[in-house]
């Protein structure tokens, strides 16, 4: 169970952002022993590849934080977020970490099956992050957009850490999205009333 956790938590925090679960991963497994990947995910603990990934993070990071560049750099990350939490839930879930000391007994077989699950969380989330991405800067003529990225940000380190030191606890974030979906359908509908009201109002005048 403690596999799916780490997984699920390290493939959301990918639909938030794609490169802070693979760098956490990558830099745990390098200079900690809290992590201990996999012979075919050692790549991962690579100082090129962690080098890779800082500078894609940090281009990501300032690219999120400016309106209409965010929304271009969404539909970039619409294939990315995807494949990294593919990668994210494959290395996590198969990965020794200090609460999972047999990881391969869970997916002892179908080794696509976490690949292919991280990618559909990874997406999902992605998905919600995008939609909700144009409502913020609009109601807000754009300086939300560097708010709710840096929240975004600071989510996808404190879940990559959480998924991997305590999963249980990403139990608490996946209860806490339910809400957030919930809350967001629900003000997007309330919206769409008001403005179907505003424009019967202005055809009855």
């Amino acid at each position: 169970m403690f596999e799916v956790l780490t997984g699920t938590g390290l493939a959301a925090s990918a639909g938030l952002n794609a490169y802070i679960p693979l760098l956490t991963m990558g830099l745990l497994a390098r200079y900690t022993d809290v992590i201990d990947l996999p012979s075919g995910w050692q790549w991962l603990g690579n100082g090129w590849v962690i080098g890779i990934l800082a500078v894609l993070l940090a281009i990501e990071v300032v690219a999120d934080k400016v309106p209409v560049v965010d929304h271009v750099n969404d539909v970039v990350q619409t294939v990315v977020r995807p494949t990294a939490g593919g990668l994210a839930f494959g290395a996590g879930s198969s990965s020794e970490t200090v609460t999972v000391s047999d990881p391969g007994s869970f997916f002892s077989s179908h080794q696509w099956v976490p690949v292919v699950t991280g990618v559909l969380i990874a997406f999902g989330v992605h998905l919600l992050k995008s939609a909700a991405r144009p409502v913020i800067n609009a109601t807000t003529a754009g300086v939300g957009a560097p708010v709710a990225s840096t929240a975004e940000d600071a989510t996808s380190v404190v879940v990559s850490v959480v998924a991997i030191l305590l999963p249980v606890l990403v139990l608490v974030f996946l209860v806490g999205l339910a809400f957030f979906v919930y809350w967001f359908l629900r003000r997007r509908s309330d919206r769409r009333r008001q403005r179907d009201a505003a424009r019967a109002a202005g055809f009855q005048v």
